[in-house]
């Protein structure tokens, strides 16, 4: 688009469609908004999802082969790459829009399946194989015998809030998320609204912190606004760190703008000049989509100095951090920002009060902020209407592990997590029993069969042990050791402690050496060593609620949840583990007995060969014996024998 078609789509985006208080616009205007959104072209669409999911799974060599198909064949055809739209699993997803036709998309098409779907579309021929489903447009002929995406069961218990238009606009373009209706609940409140106004707007719509414990949006917002200052900040905490987490990611890959959006409104309403969004450094991508979502905003006059003529001046900045997990902390994260070490600082004064630079300042996460442009648009009953008695709106949920489908899930809260996984994603992969789902992350808690129809809640998680968290939904089937998931976890939070308390510093490492201990095999195990094994599940119990009583921070605190929680609903699989020296999953490699059958032992030597501690002993072509003091359980033996001699018990 050369300079003057820009200028010529600025204006009038900014005077026609944000300015412009009636809503019903005129023939000339709802035509130009159609060919911005694309719901009509005159030419070839080719939509690539490319957020890092798509990228991971070859959406760049997807993305040259595409060139590559139109460039050959000398067709006028835009291509544009596109965010997630949830489905991961199912990446790289390539969307095709012909004139006058719906939008089709078309999942797993690697860079070798381009030409054939291509070749096809371009034919009006769809391959029922590669397809996923066709968008709905009023105004645009379906496709015959496709299903709608909406209507797919990934969908269509989904309430897409935060993740609307997610994978389906341009994350480069504020051109076409204001002509989506973007960027007008912004106007909307600098042009009609007290900040102390939108402040009672978010305290009714009921909406909570969506990335720890869920304190009251509004209620921190007011705090903030009713201390005096000359000077407040608001933060954006994009410090994702939850291992298996990837929502925010994804959302400021897929729609920045809507971020943007949402940090502009929860400014004006504290009454904050500033801005700051703490992004970890390795967030390549989505550092650059929303760099270029701030330039591209300022460019249009929606940051800086008196914004449309309301008095409200606004810069945004950000803030690159070096991926700590307890930066997540909020007054860590504030440290981190000050140039300072990424440590907590005691608490209160709280950060409404008294954070950055000592002024008072509101910490909220990318899902929280982005649901603020939806509530100032549709107002605080529409999105109190949503939910349960004391958990409001929607969540996102980044589902991993186990399940037939992946990627990310907003529903509406008070859904069950038995509708998530088994309804929504398709259930377990390759019909395996489901064992139980981890939510909130390394500090969370897991969900066994037993309390699967629980409802996402952040009091009724609460009861059963786990948290909400940022909304990590790690599903776990019958091949999965719970122990060993466990210590993965210690292990993280123990590498991750920033170790300024000792209660979490050395804590942590005596549960990660409890739980090594009992999940590797006991050589040389005299009386002492076999009563440390035994006293470990009452050492790790009674160590857990000292850490958790007398650590400073989040982190410290909820660090021991996974092991409080799996202790009480998978107990036998700790006691297997420390008494009868059994993996039920077989999981722990070094748990695992490895004997030769001598009846079918030919004395190939391959399995002494792939020995690494030399513990199998034999000469060629008789059999071999497999010395157990030496042997750690690698499983080499197993996997190189061709005759199956070698056993496990």
């Amino acid at each position: 688009m050369c300079s003057q078609d820009k200028n010529n789509n600025k204006n009038f985006l900014i005077n026609s469609v944000l300015l412009n208080e009636t809503t019903d616009f005129d023939n000339e205007i709802k035509e130009k908004i159609k060919l911005i959104k694309h719901d009509t072209t005159t030419k070839p669409v080719i939509y690539i999802g490319s957020g890092t999911c798509g990228l991971i799974a070859g959406a760049q060599d997807t993305i040259d082969a595409v060139k590559n198909y139109i460039y050959e064949r000398k067709i006028d055809a835009e291509i544009i790459q596109v965010g997630c739209i949830g489905i991961c699993s199912e990446e790289p997803l390539l969307d095709v829009q012909l004139p006058g036709k719906n939008r089709i998309s078309f999942k797993q098409i690697t860079n070798e399946k381009v030409n054939t779907v291509l070749d096809a579309i371009f034919s009006n021929i769809v391959i029922e194989d590669y397809v996923l489903g066709q968008f709905k447009n009023n105004n645009l002929e379906p496709w015959r015998d496709t299903p709608f995406i909406d209507e797919l069961d990934f969908f269509s218990l989904q309430k897409r809030v935060v993740l609307d238009k997610c994978g389906e606009i341009n994350p480069l373009s504020i051109d076409e998320y204001i002509a989506n209706g973007g960027y007008k609940s912004f106007v909307k409140t600098i042009r009609y609204y007290t900040s102390k106004e939108i402040c009672n707007i978010i305290e009714e719509s009921g909406l909570r912190g969506r990335g720890g414990g869920g304190f009251p949006t509004g209620k921190k917002w007011k705090i903030a606004y009713n201390t005096p200052s000359e000077q407040r900040y608001l933060i954006c905490n994009a410090d994702e760190s939850d291992p298996g987490a990837f929502m925010d990611r994804a959302i400021i890959e897929g729609n920045p703008h809507k971020l943007i959006e949402g940090i502009a409104i929860a400014a004006y309403s504290i009454r904050a000049t500033k801005a700051y969004i703490y992004i970890r450094t390795e967030y390549s991508l989505a550092v650059k989509c929303i760099e270029n979502a701030i330039e591209q905003a300022k460019e249009y006059g929606l940051i800086g100095h008196n914004i449309f003529d309301s008095g409200f001046n606004l810069d945004i900045v950000i803030s690159k951090g070096a991926g700590a997990f307890v930066c997540g902390e909020e007054t860590a994260l504030i440290n981190s920002i000050e140039g300072k070490r990424g440590i907590p600082r005691q608490k209160p004064p709280y950060p409404a009060v008294s954070g950055l630079f000592g002024k008072p300042t509101v910490v909220n996460n990318v899902e929280t902020l982005a649901n603020i442009p939806d509530i100032i648009d549709k107002g605080a009953n529409w999105y109190n209407s949503i939910g349960t008695k004391t958990s409001k709106g929607t969540k996102v949920f980044a589902v991993t592990g186990k399940t037939a489908i992946t990627g990310l899930v907003e529903v509406p809260m008070g859904t069950s997590v038995n509708d998530i996984i088994f309804k929504i994603s398709g259930g377990i992969k390759h019909n395996n029993k489901f064992k139980a789902v981890q939510i909130g992350g390394p500090t969370g808690g897991c969900i066994s069969e037993q309390n699967i129809d629980i409802p996402i809640d952040y009091e009724a998680l609460k009861e059963v042990g786990a948290i909400m968290g940022s909304g990590g939904m790690f599903v776990m089937d019958d091949e999965t050791c719970i122990v060993d998931v466990v210590k993965f976890f210690i292990n993280f939070v123990k590498n991750e402690s920033c170790g300024k308390c000792i209660p979490c510093r050395e804590g942590t490492k005596q549960m990660y050496d409890i739980l090594e201990n009992i999940t590797k095999k006991p050589t040389n195990e005299n009386h002492y060593s076999s009563l440390e094994r035994f006293k470990g599940i009452t050492e790790l119990e009674s160590l857990a609620k000292v850490i958790i009583e007398t650590s400073l921070c989040g982190l410290g605190q909820t660090a021991p949840n996974a092991v409080l929680n799996t202790l009480k609903y998978f107990r036998e699989e700790y006691e297997e583990h420390i008494f009868d020296r059994k993996c039920r999953a077989g999981v722990c490699t070094e748990l695992k007995t490895f004997f030769i059958d001598v009846d079918k032992c030919t004395g190939c030597t391959m399995c002494a060969k792939k020995c690494p501690v030399d513990a199998i002993i034999g000469s060629n072509n008789n059999p071999h014996f497999i010395i157990q003091d030496k042997c750690i359980g690698c499983g080499n033996c197993f996997d190189a024998c061709k005759f199956g001699a070698v056993i496990i018990k």
